[in-house]
């Protein structure tokens, strides 16, 4: 029987989330795929990722050339474009891991259309939460609340224009605070960068409707948190994840990468454990 062929992976965003996936996709998953090649706006962050590692032929010249060289593109940008970028991908069909998920929220039906026309998967890892495959089996039947509360340290929430419209101001806080309180949809326009398991929810639930997110920060919080509470016809739910900051980037969670990097070796392999 012949190998397997590797799928080509092709990384949109070179900041501290696509270079690490691009990282793994060279040591631990280099059995399964290979990094065909990545693209950042911001020639610098290619350069610094061609250099860690020593793969300056990799850096392509746009978003177009990118996926051309890919069977299956990761997302891994902050813009207010994602949308455009994930639809292209798909439109030329490849197969795209996201993990901006709270910018796909308002286009979900573009985006899924595209995948289902070109018959190619939309990969949404399940980031810094658990109990996506309960919440998703559970959705089969009726659900009454499900609430999120989300609690991270100050450092996360630098340079929010949410924050700064409200007056709220990290230096002043002293305890702790709630900073929101609302809608799936509010909340990832407010909270871009680190509301992103919110829309996560919405996805996997269908019923944006019913959820209901808190966002709460205080000086004493070193990492971040996400409890999940899920009422319904079929019982109740309850999950806490206490995570640990990405050592590269404090407003994420390592195991969100670790989720987008474990999502991309299933899919490569052939085989998922889980609803």
């Amino acid at each position: 029987m012949a190998p397997r062929k590797k799928l080509r992976i092709g990384i949109l965003g070179c900041g501290a989330i696509g270079s690490r996936i691009a990282k793994s996709v060279t040591q631990e998953l280099k059995d399964c795929c290979q990094l065909a090649g990545f693209y950042d706006c911001a020639p610098a962050k290619m350069a610094t990722l061609a250099k860690a590692l020593k793969q300056n032929d990799l850096k392509k010249r746009s978003l177009k050339e990118l996926i051309q060289s890919c069977d299956l593109m990761v997302e891994a940008v902050t813009s207010t474009q994602t949308d455009q970028f994930v639809h292209e991908a798909l439109n030329s069909g490849r197969h795209v891991l996201t993990m901006s998920v709270g910018k796909l929220l308002l286009s979900q039906d573009k985006i899924f259309t595209a995948a289902a026309k070109h018959r190619c998967h939309l990969l949404v890892p399940s980031g810094a939460i658990a109990g996506i495959d309960a919440l998703k089996a559970a959705s089969l039947v009726r659900i009454d609340k499900i609430t999120l509360t989300t609690r991270k340290p100050l450092n996360g929430f630098t340079q929010n224009e949410y924050l700064e419209k409200k007056k709220i101001f990290l230096a002043t806080i002293t305890g702790e605070t709630v900073m929101f309180d609302g809608t799936v949809k509010e909340a990832v326009k407010h909270f871009p960068q680190n509301i992103n398991v919110a829309a996560t929810l919405a996805f996997a639930c269908g019923m944006p409707q019913k959820i209901r997110v808190r966002i709460l920060t205080s000086p004493e919080y070193k990492i971040n948190s996400h409890e999940i509470e899920i009422k319904g016809e079929f019982g109740r739910i309850f999950t806490r994840t206490e995570n640990v900051t990405c050592p590269d980037n404090p407003k994420t969670s390592w195991l969100a990468v670790l989720s987008a990097i474990k999502t991309l070796k299933d899919f490569c392999t052939g085989y998922r454990i889980g609803t």
